[in-house]
């Protein structure tokens, strides 16, 4: 080896080289590890994660709080608000449990059926452990001790103008507290702050929305004005805090059947969301700040 240790450094140089050709090989060849829901760990890990983090470290700044309420295995379910007109909520949700979580956990996320309707963006959704979002393939992972999220807000979270930023829609139907309840599994309410500025949605175009057969068509103070430009989300400060586990353990078995029970949950845990973000708020103070 030469004094300056270059033989070292080409070695090191072709592990790298060979350890890429190898991954490169078993993406191709389809040789990977893949669950039935199409996600791969080594490609979200190697490939998707580390463009998430470029967000999140650099653009968005996110500080995550309360990681100490996500358990370090077995089965719990996230709930989270959504906006933003992007779900890059989802993203950055993701990027920082498996980054800053000490067992760096996967979070599988339910996402919409329109998300599983593009094809590029469906093959890049079940390759970072996204998943179609029906009580079925919830209750599955549950059972298989996966750490789950979910949005119930939908659409109607990401899709509010931005005059009602931060003031959370209806969490759909209850659904996730029936699925916890099933699968008798902790619910962990989740605060998200800064998503609702990256795209101030001023107003929907929906004669545009319905010809596209979209939700809704955003318009910004940027987009589509500027074109590409203005799809450029804004720098913001984030926030992401996990609250306190709701325990479903000691429900009754079957309670999951009962209606009443489960909109009372889901009512809890939406007003436990709600007076986090308007912690949250006070906390961060001006979003470009």
């Amino acid at each position: 080896m030469t004094p300056d240790g270059s033989a070292s450094q080409n070695g090191s140089w072709r592990s790298r080289l060979a350890d890429v050709a190898d991954f490169a090989r078993r993406q191709v060849t389809g040789e990977g590890e893949v669950d039935d829901f199409g996600f791969d760990p080594e490609f979200n890990s190697r490939l998707l994660m580390p463009a998430a983090r470029l967000l999140y470290e650099q653009w968005f700044r996110v500080r995550m709080q309360g990681l100490e309420h996500v358990p370090s295995a077995g089965a719990a379910l996230v709930v989270a608000n959504h906006s933003g007109v992007l779900p890059l909520d989802a993203i950055m949700l993701q990027a920082g449990v498996h980054d800053e979580h000490p067992a760096h956990r996967n979070l599988r996320l339910l996402g919409a059926d329109l998300v599983y309707e593009v094809p590029g963006l469906a093959y890049l959704a079940r390759r970072s452990g996204h998943i179609r979002a029906c009580p079925a393939n919830a209750h599955r992972l549950l059972l298989d001790g996966e750490l789950v999220g979910v949005f119930p807000e939908g659409f109607k979270g990401i899709g509010k103008p931005f005059r009602e930023r931060y003031q959370l829609r209806r969490f759909g139907r209850g659904g996730f507290a029936v699925s916890a309840l099933r699968a008798r599994v902790p619910i962990i309410p989740c605060a998200i702050v800064g998503a609702e500025e990256i795209y101030p949605m001023v107003a929907n175009a929906k004669p545009l929305a319905r010809m596209l057969r979209l939700p809704y068509f955003p318009v910004t103070p940027l987009f589509p004005w500027l074109g590409l430009v203005g799809a450029v989300p804004l720098p913001s400060q984030w926030i992401i805090q996990f609250c306190p586990p709701v325990p479903t353990a000691g429900y009754p078995a079957g309670a999951w059947r009962d209606q009443a029970v489960a909109a009372e949950l889901a009512a809890e845990v939406r007003g436990t969301v709600q007076a986090k973000l308007d912690e949250l708020l006070a906390e961060r103070g001006p979003a470009f700040g």
